[in-house]
């Protein structure tokens, strides 16, 4: 069975359903493919920072968000061989484009209300993509129930492991030689810890937690495992991860060491980190005549600037617009095909362009950077130690804000 789609987008994650979201504000009707059976709200929650938050006031939603959320007022550094504070930032100063805003928001949170504002029908659930095949001007997507989605154009919004940046050409993201550990607790009584962001650098290690609201913690820890020493099977036994996390990080403050020891082990995780070679980002094809990709698909990056989510939610409003620039629209979503298709392919193609021209040395510089500050902060030695408790992490700090201090711009709907 043949179906015919306009847009379809391949995958409901973040990246996915905001695309989806910013199109139907701007009267285009997709189709989002999801390969699982129901919205995956795996990864606890996220920090979305002032970029983020403009982009998601750009598709109508941050206002559903912010109540859920605490307003970060700054950073706490210190180190975790000594527990003593190394600096602090607060974020008073306004940026370039407006004032700072930093929240740490529960996934599951941000997914659900793009779940609930896209019309019904728009995610098809239990749709494995397993190939992509060229048609004339169309791009044939064929799932693995054996259905085909003929469609106009196609973005891959699929995660790091993508089919559609597979299909483009791009390289596969490459293993740091990292790992990230995570975990959410929740404090019935309330936690008392200030809306700040609290990490703890040394020894090889990243701990940080921040407030999500009055009586949860987000926090994590990152590791470089060409420094620091871990026990095999740790990525499968959440009680190993905890005692690891607890065993790096025991000279902190009894108050910060709680955080993880209260941890229910349900709510821990382990992942290796990845990025795509920024210089991939650069040379390949990130759009190509009617395909692209968007989020991870696009930029995988290490965790260090915490702009993993919030450059895919940049990517979003930036790709709804420029096919909204591409297409003729009527009110409330159907795409009028008045040229045509070898025009209209054209156009498309021009759209999807100057995407690319606006994501890639914004994607290039994200991957970059992260890595370079995640380098200084997990850095072992002596001499490093120095440089980063008595300069760098003010530096790291402020880099993470002027990362963020990006406006993806506005979407014009009514």
């Amino acid at each position: 069975m043949e179906i015919k789609e306009d847009i379809v987008i391949v995958g409901a994650g973040i990246a996915g359903l905001t695309t989806s979201l910013g199109l139907w504000r701007l009267g285009l009707r997709c189709l989002v493919l999801e390969s699982s059976d129901s919205l995956r709200t795996t990864g606890f929650a996220l920090t979305l920072w002032t970029n983020a938050w403009r982009a998601l006031d750009a598709v109508g939603i941050a206002d559903s968000l912010r109540p859920h959320s605490l307003q970060i007022r700054g950073f706490r550094v210190a180190s975790t061989e000594s527990g003593l504070p190394t600096s602090e930032l607060l974020l008073e100063t306004n940026g370039k484009h407006g004032d700072y805003e930093s929240r740490c928001v529960r996934r599951k949170d941000l997914l659900e209300v793009l779940e609930k504002e896209l019309p019904q029908g728009t995610i098809r659930y239990s749709s494995k993509v397993v190939s992509i095949e060229e048609s004339g001007h169309f791009k044939l997507v064929h799932l693995a129930d054996g259905s085909i989605i003929r469609t106009k154009v196609l973005i891959g919004c699929d995660g790091v492991n993508s089919l559609v940046a597979k299909w483009l050409g791009l390289h596969k993201p490459v293993n740091v030689r990292r790992s990230a550990i995570r975990g959410l607790v929740d404090f019935p009584d309330g936690h008392g810890f200030e809306p700040m962001f609290y990490v703890f650098f040394g020894g090889g290690v990243r701990y940080g937690f921040l407030p999500v609201s009055e009586k949860s913690l987000y926090w994590f820890c990152t590791f470089s495992s060409s420094v620091v020493q871990y026990g095999e099977g740790m990525e499968e036994s959440p009680l190993k991860m905890k005692q690891f996390v607890l065993s790096r990080i025991g000279n902190v403050p009894k108050e910060a060491f709680g955080v993880v020891e209260r941890t229910e082990l349900e709510y821990i995780s382990c992942a290796p980190l990845k990025m795509r070679p920024p210089w991939n980002v650069l040379l390949g094809n990130i759009a190509k005549h009617n395909v692209c990709v968007a989020g991870d698909a696009l930029h995988p990056m290490t965790p260090d600037l915490g702009q993993g989510g919030c450059s895919a939610l940049e990517d979003s409003v930036i790709l709804a617009r420029c096919l909204a620039e591409t297409f003729s629209t009527k009110p409330r979503g159907e795409i009028r095909d008045e040229e045509n298709e070898e025009e209209e392919y054209e156009r498309i193609n021009k759209g999807l362009m100057k995407y690319m021209k606006e994501r890639r040395w914004r994607s290039f510089s994200l991957i970059s950077t992260a890595y370079v500050v995640g380098f200084i902060q997990e850095s072992a030695g002596m001499v490093m130690k120095f440089l980063r408790e008595k300069l760098f992490s003010k530096y790291t700090a402020g880099t993470m804000l002027r990362m963020a201090d990006f406006d993806c711009g506005k979407l014009n709907f009514a």
